[in-house]
C-alpha cells in the first residue's frame, strides 16, 4: 500500500483521461502485456493492495494468455494507490525492486498533485519493462483487455 499526502482533491478531466488511455495503447503496442487503471474515491479496504488484487480478479485480468497484466489502482479521497501484476509479470519484471521503482515514480507525481502525469509516467515505466520481457507477438491476441480507465465509486 502506498499513500500520498496532499489536501487537494485530484480529478482527471477528459484530456487527462484521453492522455492516460493513449499511453496505455502506446505501451501495449510494443508488448503482449496488458495495463489497466482503476480509479475510485475511497478504498473499500484498509489495504489498497488488497483492493487492487480484488479488482484485478473482478476485471478478469488473470485471463490474459501470457499472465502478464498489470493494474494501477488509485483511491483519490483516501490518498492510496497500489500496483499489482499477474504472476508472470511480477516475476519477470524484476520482483519487488521493480514494483517499488514504479510506485516511487507514481508517488512523486501524486505528491506534486500531478495525477495524470503520474499515471502516464508509471504506465510508461511498466510498459517499458513489459516490452522488454514480453515483446509484441502477433500470435497473441493484440488487445486482450480494454484500455480505458475504469472508474469506481
Amino acid at each position: 500500500m502506498f499513500l500520498w499526502f496532499n489536501k487537494k482533491r485530484f480529478l482527471l478531466d477528459r484530456d487527462d483521461r484521453e492522455r492516460v488511455t493513449a499511453t496505455i495503447r502506446t505501451v501495449e503496442s510494443k508488448t503482449t502485456g496488458e495495463v489497466r487503471v482503476f480509479v475510485e474515491s475511497r478504498c473499500a479496504y484498509m489495504d489498497a493492495m488488497d483492493r487492487a488484487k480484488e479488482l484485478f480478479f473482478r476485471l478478469k485480468m488473470m485471463h490474459t494468455e501470457r499472465r502478464n497484466a498489470v493494474i494501477i489502482y488509485l483511491a483519490l479521497d483516501d490518498h492510496q494507490f497500489a500496483i499489482y501484476g499477474d504472476e508472470n509479470a511480477f516475476v519477470q519484471l524484476g520482483g519487488a525492486q521493480f514494483w517499488q521503482r514504479a510506485a516511487d515514480i507514481l508517488l512523486q507525481k501524486l505528491k506534486e498533485g500531478k495525477v495524470a502525469e503520474g499515471l502516464v509516467c508509471c504506465i510508461e515505466a511498466v510498459g517499458q519493462e513489459l516490452a522488454t520481457h514480453f515483446p509484441f507477438d502477433p500470435t497473441v491476441h493484440k488487445n486482450e483487455l480494454p484500455d480505458e480507465i475504469v472508474f469506481g465509486k
